[in-house]
């Protein structure tokens, strides 16, 4: 990586680091889920997941709105 590239990589996590974070925790709170989901996939084990984790399942869709509402800035 040159210098260039390296720069705006550190700015990007800069001013998304909130969003990241947030993104990254979902998953790990849907990790089980999302195991039963690839394995054996039923709509019972989705509706499921999406009653019982609805803040998670709400970050991850909302989730591109929020880098695209930052990258306008």
């Amino acid at each position: 990586m040159d210098f260039n590239s390296l720069s705006r990589l550190l700015i990007y996590l800069r001013c998304n680091w909130l969003q990241i974070i947030l993104i990254t925790l979902s998953i790990y709170d849907l990790r089980i889920d999302l195991r039963i989901l690839f394995d054996f996939f039923t709509f019972s084990s989705l509706y499921y997941t999406i009653a019982e984790h609805p803040l998670a399942i709400t970050i991850l869709i909302t989730g591109p709105s929020l880098f695209n509402s930052s990258n306008k800035k």
